[in-house]
This record gives structure tokens, sequence and C-alpha cells, in this order.
């Protein structure tokens, strides 16, 4: 047998056992290794500085979803930048109908619908398997159930950018999670994105994103190009950050888009924050 065929053999063999041996430690530690659309999944179990249980959801490296692991605390915040999300858009001048377009571990979801009646949310996320780790273990079998009938909660599994274009109907608020760290909300973050989000917005509506970028330094540019599209498309625009005193760290930002001055119509959230295009970037 050719050295060059064992050799071959050889690593393949030794790549294989330490597969199994990382998965196995995996598992000993409490952590389930699933394969998704975007890559390696794991779910696991953990503690915030307060020590309430928390449930973490990581795809392919990058953290998706934290929520609150129990039953008493299931529709609540565990994110304190998707508190500050909540607190904003309690205070919009209107909200009937919302749209999430990416749906992980449906953490914003369940809080609108169980926070905010009537409200009514429709979310679409892309991947059906993590659809089915939301229903197993971040309380959407929970929200599908207790509100069946309702009118109040609706799930697509479908692409977000295509199944926003096929709605007939406006909405009053339309939150886009489904980010990543060197795209953006994907295409929903190029010209005929924002167009396309401004279409699908009722009068008076307004568009909430995550960007998380930190606020200074090269690693940023994709969010500040991202502001200025929604600047042209929109009358104003707010970056609300989650670290703004270090700006070289990572954070979940905050963007909103209106054609209303939101802060004279009484979100306060919103006061300090607004862009503009004269303003330096940290």
């Amino acid at each position: 047998m050719p050295t060059a065929l064992i050799v071959f053999i050889a690593l393949t063999v030794a790549g294989l056992l330490i597969h199994l041996l990382c998965m196995r430690i995996l598992a000993w530690r409490g952590v389930t290794v699933r394969r998704t659309k975007f890559g390696l999944t794991l779910l696991f179990d953990t503690a915030d500085d307060d020590g309430t249980p928390v449930r973490m959801l990581n795809v392919n490296g990058a953290f998706q979803s934290v929520a609150y692991a129990t039953d008493e605390l299931w529709s609540e915040l565990a994110c304190e930048y998707q508190r500050e999300q909540a607190r904003i858009v309690s205070e919009l001048p209107r909200l009937s109908r919302a749209a999430v377009i990416g749906g992980g571990g449906f953490s914003f979801p369940k809080w609108l619908v169980v926070h905010l009646p009537p409200v009514a949310v429709s979310v679409v996320e892309i991947d059906e398997k993590i659809i089915d780790i939301a229903r197993e273990s971040f309380g959407l079998a929970r929200l599908e159930r207790e509100y069946a009938g309702t009118g109040r909660f609706e799930l697509a599994c479908d692409d977000g950018w295509a199944w926003l274009r096929r709605q007939e109907r406006p909405f009053d608020l339309i939150v886009n999670e489904a980010f990543t760290g060197s795209r953006p909300l994907g295409p929903l973050a190029c010209d005929e994105g924002a167009a396309t989000i401004h279409e699908h917005l009722a009068d008076g509506g307004s568009y909430l994103a995550t960007l998380r970028f930190p606020l200074r330094g090269r690693k940023s540019q994709s969010m500040y190009e991202t502001i200025e599209t929604f600047s042209r498309e929109f009358a104003h625009v707010w970056l609300v950050p989650e670290y703004p005193d270090d700006p070289t760290h990572p954070g979940n930002n905050t963007l909103v888009a209106s054609d209303v001055d939101l802060v004279t119509a009484g979100c306060e959230p919103l006061r300090g924050y607004e862009w503009s295009v004269d303003v330096t970037r940290p």
C-alpha cells in the first residue's frame, strides 16, 4: 500500500476519533449539538450574573439566542439590548401588526405577543431545524398552543426577503433579526432592501434591526453603510448603541427607521440617538 494512502487513512481515522471525543465531551458537559442550515448548532444551559438559569443557542460559532430557562420567565427578555428594544417598541405611536424576520429562539416574538396585546405578530424563520429547536427548548410550542386561534401569532418557514416581498398588507413594525457579522441583515441592507421594507410599512410605521458591530474601527464600516442606506430611504434614523462607553467592543446596536419623528411622538428611549449625515462617527 502506498505510503501516502496509509498516511491519509491514518489522518482520517484520527480525525474521526477526535470528532467523537469532542462530541462526548460536549454531551458530558450538557451541550446538545445539532446540524442546522447554517452549520453546527450548540444548545446549552448556564446562568446569568444573577444566577438565573438561561438557555443559549450558538449557530456556527455565533450566539443567536439567549432566553430564560424557567417557566415563570418563559416570555421575558434575558438580554439587555432586547429589553432596550422592548422599551422602544412599547412607546411607538402606532402598533397593531408586527413582522419579525428571523426567529432564532423566538425571544422577541414571544415578548411581543405576551406583553403587547392585541398586537398581531408574524414571524418568518428560514431554518426548519431552528424552528424545531425553538419548539422543543425555547417555549415556541407553548406560544403556539396558548395563542392558537387568536390571530395574534403566525409562523412561516421561508426566506425572510422573499416572504416580505409577497406580503400584501402593511405592517406597523418590521423587526429584522436575520443578521450576520459580515453581511448585516443580508439583502435587506441594500438600497432595494430598504425600499422594500419601506413599501411594506404602514403610514407612520417603524423598522427596527439589530446590528452587531463595534462603533469604531474597520469592522464598523458595514454598519455605517447600512445606516446611511436607511437614511436615504427614511426621514428619520436612530442608532442606539449597546456599549457607548466601549466603542471598540462589538455590541448589539439597535437601528430604528421611520418617516415619523418618533421622539416628538413620545418614544423617549430614542431621545438623543438620531442619526444625521453630519454626525461624526465615533
